[in-house]
């Protein structure tokens, strides 16, 4: 385990002007136009944990639960999916020399178009089940490259969405590489949640669709956040939040600790670089949604800049704060969260009981902490062999005896 201050000399400066754009009010608004026309869109909802606060001596916790988000349980569904419905959009205006907006998504012309657009992603499981998702809303063609980690059950999740599966040897960023290449020779759109240089805006409206979530947090919680611990896998959730926070809260913004898995800490090693390197691949995680290892361009440069804190958990942190969320404190709600869904979790425990670390991250009985449930159990059978219990059981609830230490 590792804990890392931001020490980058672009620390606080201003976001650039691309970057603020792509967050700003406007930009989550038309996020939040379009995909509050789905007729499964509802804000996911946020639990306290008062007990738990206690126990870990803050003033508060709070879990903003993803495990529903659109159908899909990950808040991967905010990203990808938004994404392709603006740039099938966007393809029907420049075929048609119209304009059109998030008025017209079901518009027969625009349907027409999107029928003859595909687009394609590499994803360790929850963002190409939302590219997909949006592609199948939109009527158009998907092809999802998945790597050698991605488990049968999550690739099964991506083909009940109708798109075709490419299977790649090697890791997450190998499958990376093959998407753009495969997709380049065949005309596709490539949507991917992670940028390099010369590609940056469609990785940027990924971003922008993880904005809607902050701005439900803020109808939610009663007053702002001062610590968030966010996971990153290549980092466009942890910069999307940190970002919206400080355009939004400025000066009080929260502190924000960003969380890898000890085994693909990426993001990590840009801040400890001072740029976005690629670390070699070695055992796998049980985090397997954040088995990255080469952080997004974009954000890298975004959390440079607002990421205050850089933090690593082990595989058994990680396991033993999902079956605390399954089988809480007291009275607290119990929580589905799947193997990279409790990680901000993990990450704020090992720090509570490490006097060094709580000083470090300004960590105290004032402290309002938010934790983001990213995904429930989007592999239930890994759920089960994890926690020894499965989702449905959790999700009753079912109090179970785990020990939560």
């Amino acid at each position: 385990m590792t804990l890392l201050l931001n020490r980058d000399p672009q620390y606080r400066t201003p976001l650039d002007e691309s970057d603020r754009q792509s967050l700003s009010d406007a930009a989550a608004a038309e996020a939040l136009a379009f995909l509050s026309t789905r007729d499964d869109y509802v804000p996911t909802p946020l639990h306290e944990l008062r007990a738990l606060a206690d126990r870990f001596g803050v003033g508060a916790i709070f879990v903003k639960d993803e495990s529903t988000r659109l159908g899909l349980g990950s808040f991967k569904a905010l990203g990808g999916s938004y994404a392709v419905e603006k740039l099938v959009l966007e393809e029907a205006s420049s075929r048609l020399n119209r304009s059109f907006d998030g008025r017209d998504l079901r518009d027969p012309d625009v349907r027409q178009i999107a029928r003859t657009v595909t687009v394609a992603c590499a994803t360790d499981g929850n963002h190409g089940r939302s590219v997909a998702q949006g592609a199948k809303l939109m009527g158009a063609n998907a092809v999802i490259f998945v790597h050698a980690g991605v488990s049968e059950e999550r690739e099964r999740a991506i083909s009940r969405l109708g798109a075709r599966i490419v299977r790649v040897d090697g890791t997450y960023d190998d499958s990376v590489a093959e998407a753009s290449r495969v997709s380049a020779e065949n005309g596709w759109i490539v949507v991917s949640d992670t940028s390099w240089p010369g590609y940056e805006r469609i990785p940027s409206l990924v971003m922008q669709g993880y904005t809607v979530m902050v701005g439900e947090l803020m109808d939610q919680m009663p007053a702002p956040p001062t610590h968030i611990f966010i996971q990153a896998g290549v980092g466009g959730i942890a910069a999307a939040l940190a970002a919206r926070f400080a355009l939004l809260l400025h000066d009080r913004r929260p502190f924000v600790t960003v969380v890898e898995p000890a085994r693909a800490a990426c993001v990590l090693q840009a801040a400890m670089s001072g740029r976005a390197v690629k670390i070699d691949a070695g055992a796998p995680t049980v985090m397997a949604m954040l088995e990255c290892y080469e952080a997004s361009l974009v954000a890298w440069r975004i959390l440079s800049k607002v990421g205050d804190a850089f933090m690593t958990v082990d595989e058994t942190d990680a396991i033993d704060a999902m079956k605390i969320l399954a089988s809480p404190v007291a009275a607290d709600v119990p929580i589905v969260a799947g193997e990279s869904g409790a990680v901000g979790l993990a990450a704020l425990i090992r720090a509570a009981n490490d006097e060094r670390m709580r000083g470090a991250l300004g960590l105290g009985p004032n402290s309002r902490v938010l934790l983001i449930n990213t995904e429930g159990a989007t592999d239930p059978d890994q759920y089960a062999k994890l926690t020894g219990v499965s989702p449905d059981q959790v999700s009753r609830p079912v109090r179970m005896p785990f020990a939560t230490t």
